[in-house]
């Protein structure tokens, strides 16, 4: 067979590996009782949710099975989730051309917009759910080496000579893109207001990122294997570790930052008859008290402030801001990260 017909071979392998939704899973164990000691049992039902790299563990070991204790106190039959974590605009990716997904919870709003202008789910459908599709939301800060031996303070000392950054891929990973807006803004604000200052700081601490990698968990994997002085990344990454005793780093909170926020798309067209009913009380289980205080457990922050005080492991930031503050994703993401960061800081030419 020649070189030719192989890779011919190969694209077509990859293509229909990509639209049945082959590619690997990391799902959560299902529970097989059934509930109920008299009548017929229920049908059991399945729920396919794809999210963006930090999710994995609390959904795995907490919300997913929180969800499926009260389902089958309920008197339903057992519920199994089938799930898969990656970087934001991988798993954006994935559903737009066919991955199963019935619930993604996506780093940033504007892969919502992407799957909108894909036709895959109706324009701003996700803005119908309770707070506006946003189901947890957590600051960007810095992660240095224990000690902070390059004495880093804000993201201002990141763009000094000789500070060398790990940064996740802005073309897949929905954190790089919050980083972005994150860094660009503090330049901004600093200035009062001032794009050109923000332009600049954007441009001198990428001029010192040396790795990148696909997602903001691949980041964290690198920077932990010894790679850079620095890492830009969520909050959360931190406060899990944490909790659980095994934070090897120290955690830099600049003195303005982006708290970013997390929006749930349904994709209407992958749930069953049979699951829509599971499906829907998922969906809506995700705002409850119980499931935020499990994303608060594991690190994220509340949309619910109540649900948030108290707890003092989240750090105190002088001037938080918002995407909102930059007219939204859609405006920040043509704006900030393709005209500025991608053709002007980067030299990326635009696509034709």
């Amino acid at each position: 067979m020649s070189a030719r017909v192989l890779r011919r071979s190969l694209r077509f392998f990859l293509l229909a590996l990509l639209v049945t939704g082959g590619w690997p899973q990391v799902g959560c164990a299902p529970k097989t009782e059934k509930a109920g000691s008299t009548g017929p049992a229920a049908k059991n039902a399945t729920i396919t949710f794809y999210g963006f790299s930090i999710l994995g563990e609390v959904m795995n070991n907490g919300v997913f099975p929180a969800f499926q204790k009260k389902w089958t106190a309920e008197g339903h039959g057992a519920v199994e989730f089938r799930s898969s974590f990656g970087g934001s605009g991988t798993i954006t990716n994935q559903v737009a051309m066919g991955a199963p997904a019935q619930l993604a919870l996506l780093s940033l709003e504007s892969d919502a917009d992407r799957l909108a202008d894909a036709k895959v789910i109706p324009e701003g459908s996700w803005k119908k759910l309770p707070n506006g599709g946003v189901v947890n939301r957590t600051p960007f800060v810095i992660f240095v080496r224990k000690g902070n031996p390059l004495g880093v303070r804000d993201f201002t000392d990141l763009a000094k000579p000789n500070v060398k950054i790990v940064h996740p891929d802005p073309m897949t990973s929905g954190g790089a893109n919050w980083a972005i807006v994150a860094e660009y803004g503090a330049g901004t604000r600093e200035a009062g207001g001032d794009g050109a200052a923000g332009e600049a700081l954007l441009g001198g601490i990428w001029k010192n990122v040396a790795s990148q990698a696909s997602s903001a968990r691949a980041a964290r994997t690198q920077f932990e294997q010894g790679f850079g002085d620095a890492l830009i990344t969520y909050e959360q990454e931190a406060l899990y570790d944490k909790s659980r005793g095994k934070l090897q780093l120290d955690v830099v909170y600049p003195k303005r930052t982006i708290l970013s926020e997390h929006t749930l798309v349904v994709v209407d067209k992958n749930i069953s008859a049979a699951d829509r009913t599971a499906v829907d009380a998922f969906t809506q289980f995700l705002w409850s008290e119980e499931a935020q205080r499990i994303f608060v457990q594991y690190g994220f922050r509340s949309v619910r402030d109540d649900l948030n005080a108290g707890h003092s492991e989240f750090g105190k930031i002088e001037d938080p801001f918002h995407i909102s503050d930059f007219g939204g994703w859609r405006r920040a993401k043509k704006e900030i990260v393709d005209a500025i960061w991608k053709q002007r800081v980067m030299k990326i030419p635009p696509k034709e």
